[in-house]
């Protein structure tokens, strides 16, 4: 799957046919329209995520906490914000995937030593 992936991602024509549509679907997913950022959306539940979310500083962790908060009070009040509160695409930078990759490939680092095998010469 990995091998897919990457020919595709270093496929340019199919980068340039996907890039608009890309900015398309971020569009209409509307995360931005409630003053989220991308890495708002990923999933708590999973260690790793948690980790990440534990190594991240002080500042950035209440700044996420209240978009967080923000986003659900204009939810549940139907609204959005007004358009020049939206997130820009330039501020939408992944704050927390460098963590989660430094989790992760922390996490492979260990299970592969804790897998393996002691041979006796």
């Amino acid at each position: 799957m990995e091998a897919i992936a990457r020919v595709v991602q270093n496929n340019g024509a199919f980068r340039a046919i996907c890039r608009p549509l890309a900015g398309t679907w971020v569009k209409l997913s509307g995360y931005r329209r409630l003053g989220l950022r991308y890495d708002d959306l990923l999933r708590e539940e999973t260690p790793i995520i948690q980790e990440a979310i534990g190594r991240l500083s002080r500042q950035e962790t209440d700044l996420r906490v209240y978009r967080q908060k923000c986003a659900f009070q204009l939810s549940l009040s139907h609204q959005e914000l007004p358009r020049d509160q939206w997130t820009k695409a330039e501020d939408d930078y992944k704050y927390l995937q460098p963590l989660v990759d430094e989790v992760a490939a922390e996490h492979a680092e260990r299970d592969a030593f804790n897998s393996m095998a002691a041979v006796r010469k």
